[in-house]
């Protein structure tokens, strides 16, 4: 098969397809791998799934190129990039620090606070604190989130006081340390990058309590908005709030930017994910289909930030 006219001058040999893995959201990379494995061969690339909780990570070594299709700890987190890094393996998306600051959502609000960007209050909350401390400092209602899981698994909003202590247990099934962040009422959007690039922002419509699980990966009743219903100068600032989060962590090739929006309009920071979902469900292929961008198209500018990112480049 002849190599994709996309990729033509980038040749890049036998790619692994990292997907699956060990994390909660296994299912979900399995899907999202899935996709991307099916246009790189599409394109003529040698692509080959590797599940990296079913083979030795040393297995490796045999490919030229690695396509990152993993989600949450053990893949999103800095671990595997820090291992092709060691092997000499190019990869696509971002490196080892902002991978790991990418799904630390403590660290990464800490440092948009720092730099003057506005994220909700938050508290971090470990076993023995007081819940009622907490609401007495962010007042209600909340988001529940474990620090360090996407796909919002383990995630609650409180409305009400006496549903704040079985959220926190409920987070703390992916680790003791929870994030309580005050609860911004109004739209959610998000804006997908692609290097120099800023997809279509889009506005999530849901019909459950909020952009959960379900809500992202099942539930046929999710709205994706495009275009998103703001005007050219209020997304210009979300473009730009966007690109300021997702530079501060030292991402880079592609990603997501989650915000929401006050009853002013403002933008709230949430989080940045360095690899997001890939399936039918999912938002970059559809903010990259309002662009014009096909799957295979995307596919294929996602591996070539391997060239320009890869382990020792």
């Amino acid at each position: 098969m002849t190599l994709d006219a996309r990729l033509q001058g980038h040749d890049p040999g036998r790619v692994a397809v990292l997907m699956g893995g060990d994390s909660a959201e296994r299912e979900i990379s399995l899907a999202s791998g899935g996709g991307c494995l099916a246009a790189l061969q599409a394109m003529g690339v040698q692509a080959q799934a590797f599940d990296p909780a079913e083979r030795a990570v040393a297995d490796l070594a045999g490919f030229d190129r690695a396509f990152i299709a993993l989600h949450g700890p053990g893949g999103e987190d800095g671990v595997m990039q820090g291992m092709l890094e060691a092997m000499g393996i190019p990869y696509t998306g971002s490196g080892v620090l902002a991978s790991a600051l990418g799904m630390d959502k403590w660290r990464s609000k800490c440092l948009w606070q720092a730099m003057d960007l506005p994220t909700p209050a938050f508290r971090v909350v470990r076993r023995g604190d007081d819940p009622q401390a907490v609401i007495a400092a962010l007042g209600l209602p909340l988001f529940v989130k474990p620090l360090g899981e996407g796909s919002s698994m383990g995630t609650a909003r409180v409305d009400r006081d006496g549903d704040l202590a079985p959220a926190l247990e409920q987070a703390r099934v992916f680790g003791e340390a929870v994030l309580v962040e005050r609860c911004i009422d109004g739209p959610e959007y998000t804006l997908s990058l692609l290097e120099d690039q800023t997809l279509p922002a889009i506005r999530i419509e849901v019909d459950e309590p909020f952009y959960d699980y379900r809500a992202k990966y099942q539930s046929e009743s999710t709205r994706m908005v495009l275009p998103c219903g703001l005007d050219a100068a209020a997304e210009a600032r979300m473009v730009e709030l966007a690109r300021r989060a997702f530079a501060a962590i030292g991402a880079r090739g592609w990603g997501r930017v989650d915000l929401m929006a006050d009853a002013q309009g403002d933008p709230w920071l949430l989080e940045v994910n360095t690899i997001p979902g890939m399936t039918d469900h999912s938002l970059v292929p559809a903010a990259a289909a309002a662009a014009g961008l096909g799957m295979q198209e995307l596919v294929a500018r996602i591996l070539l930030t391997s060239w320009r990112h890869g382990a020792g480049q």
